[in-house]
């Protein structure tokens, strides 16, 4: 189940999240409104959910949240954008990296699921 997560995320919604992948959750997240959608078994599936909410594709990355070790990843398809400098699935910009880091932790850092 993919949510979009505008506040800290509830233990359930973090349950429902890693469902589909059982270890880590898929993540787009949107630098510029700081929320996330997450959940689902692709990160375009969450980028559309966070396009259809009102995101724009420019500010929207895609990363993982791996809750055991409260560690972010920043590897995704969507990430590959010549347009803004990113020729790869993992993100470059160190900068970036820490903006969706801060973002990430903020929103599902510390949440208790289990």
């Amino acid at each position: 189940m993919i949510h979009i997560i505008r506040s800290r995320a509830e233990p359930e919604q973090m349950r429902q999240m890693l469902e589909a992948l059982g270890i880590y959750i898929k993540l787009a997240v949107d630098i510029e409104r700081r929320i996330l959608a997450g959940g689902g078994e692709l990160h375009a599936d969450c980028e559309l959910v966070l396009l259809a909410d009102g995101s724009e594709q420019a500010n929207v990355w895609g990363a993982d949240w791996y809750p055991l070790r409260q560690t972010v990843g920043y590897e995704s398809l969507i990430n590959i954008r010549p347009s803004a400098n990113n020729r790869s699935m993992e993100i470059q910009d160190s900068g970036l990296r820490e903006n969706i880091s801060q973002i990430v932790q903020s929103l599902l850092g510390g949440v208790e699921w289990q």
